[in-house]
């Protein structure tokens, strides 16, 4: 499977009806993400990414991340 984008620093599937990158499950571990993106999150990498976004204020992986688009 090929990336979906140029600077995409992992793989993801697109929505069936609107073609867009669908959004990160919040049940994803943050050990995950920190793999796929090489960042530290936060001190507990066992927590899960809706978990984190809520402690961060955040409501994406994308804002999280500090991405513009």
């Amino acid at each position: 499977m090929a990336k979906d984008a140029p600077k995409m620093a992992g793989y993801r599937s697109r929505d069936k009806s609107s073609g867009k990158l669908r959004r990160k499950r919040a049940d994803t571990k943050v050990s995950a993400l920190h793999r796929v993106y090489h960042r530290i999150f936060g001190k507990k990498e066992g927590i899960q990414l809706g978990t984190l976004l809520k402690r961060k204020r955040r409501s994406s992986l994308k804002k999280l991340l500090g991405k513009k688009n």
